[in-house]
């Protein structure tokens, strides 16, 4: 435990003095609390007897009334000096948690389910403020008043005072199993928990799917097992903790039981005052609370120790992706046979990978990868699904760095530079968007500079200006539209959207970056065909001088790129234009033939197919939506901005 409260001592910095003197205060107060039997026990000696003063008597009460105000200030006081610092303890170590989760990389959130990072960081903090401002001092100021309690009653009666003290040997026998069953029982109730977190939020962001397969009911069972296994732990660590406190309050009132009547033979035979067996008595009712919450306060401790053994498992974590220790300057000046000095070029030199919890004897998802960028170009990476394009573009700024071989950005290694330099340079999209709930501005600015849409930008014009831009660039003009324009709030992960429609969102999201190089993948998969030609071709304009490394899935993306890049086996098996590899390679045929046929409505309605089926709905090129559509809603449900 010592060990364990050693490591919060970052967290500590400015408070110390603060908890010490609440330890103070909260101490006096028990030692207050323990005068109070003395007087008693004086006040029967010497003032209730025949012709004991009156003023004897008010003396005593009022000398009882000052120690009881000021055991009441003295507990004020601990309360003072106390909360405040342990909310900043909690304060600092959420910070501190949540800091580290920002800088792991991309593969630790791949194991670790999000409920249980949720559980460390708001569950597992509270119990440990809680513990902080209580259990820490309430824990040392019981043990306190118990020693000095039980040398009162030894002082008292030393017959007495051993005969409670015999109490205490079965209760020290049974905390040493107490202790082991109960932070077993605490750390897999913590740990349920944070499944149980993972399940809930796993159910309302996919409840969409939930209910469009009518499946509420298998989660509502899976839920409710999950839900009855973590029953069942707390069940058994209650049992654990109630069975401990119910021997230390029984064994004590039992004890106090034998003293009583070992007392009254005492006196009757002379050998204990009257006042001494008031006083010992009193000093027992005094010890009570303390010892009665012994329990207590030793299963919030074991639960707090686990809680802190939980936040410094993400905090111990190896950050393997981080800035390098050299300067990265110098970096580009010694590599000179890397190529282009532009920032703008884009290399990959025998990158291989593999990824960290992969078995062993596994093949790598990648060996010998090679290709290289000329400034400017616009690429295309196809292959079949799951050869690796998505893990070998996502290397480019660093969210999985290669297992072997390297990534050149502009002629230097990408683990030469500075992580937040390599993301200025590189900004990427996903075909899975990722919005957050905040205003479509706050989410397309979340890419843009600091100094042009950072919170001490020098002209609101020129974010603006950039909005706009990134916005017509993406063809994402139906934020306008929306009930409260561009401010507009768009929930939780975006979903009042459609999926069309966060896609090009987060697509302007990557150009308000003004990358030397942007990656794509795939982010225009949910856009038909004309949509994804507009986009391309402001692409071209507005980012010219840009690199563009971009995964397809659609042969209309892969015609609109420059050259292509064929990916089969974990390696390059050929580069060239479309029509060069349509002609010389198989394997970019066989490719290019399993991409699905686009179906989008605009290829139908071009073909003609159901001229006189139906109306012939207009379509609004720059929003993606029918003339009765509810694009400009916050709640479209189509494909496409509404749509159907």
């Amino acid at each position: 435990m010592l060990e364990t409260i050693r490591r919060l001592s970052p967290y500590l910095d400015g408070i110390r003095w603060r908890w010490t003197a609440g330890l103070v205060s909260a101490m006096l107060a028990g030692l207050v609390a323990l005068s109070i039997p003395q007087v008693i026990q004086q006040l029967v000696n010497s003032v209730l007897h025949p012709g004991g003063s009156p003023a004897d008597v008010w003396s005593a009460v009022w000398l009882m009334a000052g120690l009881g105000i000021a055991e009441g200030l003295l507990i004020f006081g601990r309360r003072f000096f106390i909360l405040p610092p342990a909310a900043g303890v909690e304060n600092r170590a959420r910070v501190a948690l949540f800091t580290r989760l920002q800088r792991l990389p991309v593969s630790f959130h791949d194991s670790w389910p999000s409920g249980q990072l949720l559980s460390r960081s708001v569950g597992d903090l509270s119990l440990l403020r809680r513990w902080i401002a209580f259990g820490t001092v309430m824990f040392v100021v019981s043990i306190v008043t118990i020693v000095v309690g039980i040398i009162l009653l030894l002082n008292s009666s030393w017959i007495l005072g051993l005969i409670y003290l015999a109490g205490a040997v079965p209760i020290m026998w049974r905390s040493f199993y107490f202790r082991n069953d109960f932070r077993s029982a605490s750390r897999l109730s913590q740990d349920q928990a944070g499944d149980l977190a993972t399940t809930v939020e796993e159910s309302v962001h996919g409840i969409r799917v939930l209910k469009a397969f009518g499946r509420g009911g298998e989660a509502l069972e899976g839920f409710r097992g999950q839900a009855d296994t973590l029953r069942g732990t707390e069940v058994r660590k209650a049992t654990v903790l109630s069975q401990f406190i119910a021997l230390i309050v029984a064994l004590p009132e039992t004890v106090i039981g034998i003293s009583l009547a070992a007392g009254v033979y005492l006196v009757a035979t002379g050998e204990l005052t009257v006042g001494a067996l008031a006083g010992f008595f009193a000093t027992t009712a005094v010890l009570a609370g303390p010892v009665e919450s012994v329990g207590q306060l030793m299963g919030m401790s074991l639960s707090a120790k686990t809680a802190i053994d939980r936040h410094f498992e993400v905090m111990d974590t190896a950050v393997d992706i981080a800035d390098p220790i050299a300067d990265p300057a110098a970096g580009a000046g010694a590599d000179s046979s890397a190529g282009s000095g532009s920032a703008s070029s884009l290399a990959f030199e025998g990158v291989g990978f593999r990824y960290p919890d992969a078995p062993a004897e596994s093949e790598p998802i990648l060996r010998d990868v090679t290709l290289r960028l000329e400034p400017g170009e616009t690429m295309a990476l196809v292959g079949l699904t799951g050869s690796g394009k998505s893990t070998l573009v996502q290397m480019v700024p660093r969210l999985y760095d290669a297992t072997s071989g390297r990534v050149l950005v502009g002629g230097v290694d990408v683990r030469d530079y500075a992580l937040l330099d390599l993301r200025r340079t590189v900004s990427i999209a996903f075909e899975d968007a990722t919005l957050f709930s905040d205003s479509i501005r706050n989410n397309v600015l979340l890419g843009a500079p600091a100094e042009i849409a950072g919170p001490d930008a020098a002209d609101p014009q020129t974010a603006q200006d950039l909005l706009d831009l990134a916005l017509d660039t993406a063809q994402a003009q139906f934020a306008y539209s929306m009930p409260e324009g561009v401010d507009t709030q768009i929930g939780e992960e975006g979903l009042s959207l459609s999926g069309g429609q966060r896609q090009r969102i987060a697509l302007a999201r990557a150009i308000a970056a003004q990358p030397e190089i942007l990656v794509l993948d795939d982010p225009l998969s949910a856009l038909d065909v004309r949509t994804e030609e507009m986009v391309t071709q402001r692409l071209r304009t507005v980012l010219a001088g840009t690199t563009t490394l971009i995964v397809a899935h659609r042969p209309s993306t892969v015609a609109l790129a420059d050259r292509v890049a064929v990916l089969h086996d974990g390696a390059i098996q050929d580069v060239g234009t479309h029509a060069e590899l349509l002609g010389r390679s198989a394997g970019y045929r066989f490719i290019i033939s399993s991409f699905e046929e686009d179906k989008s409505i605009e290829s139908v309605m071009d073909s003609g197919v159901i001229t006189g089926m139906m109306p012939v709905v207009a379509v609004d090129e720059a929003s993606g939506s029918g003339s009765g559509s509810s694009s400009g809603t916050a709640h479209g449900h189509g494909s496409e901005g509404g749509r159907p």
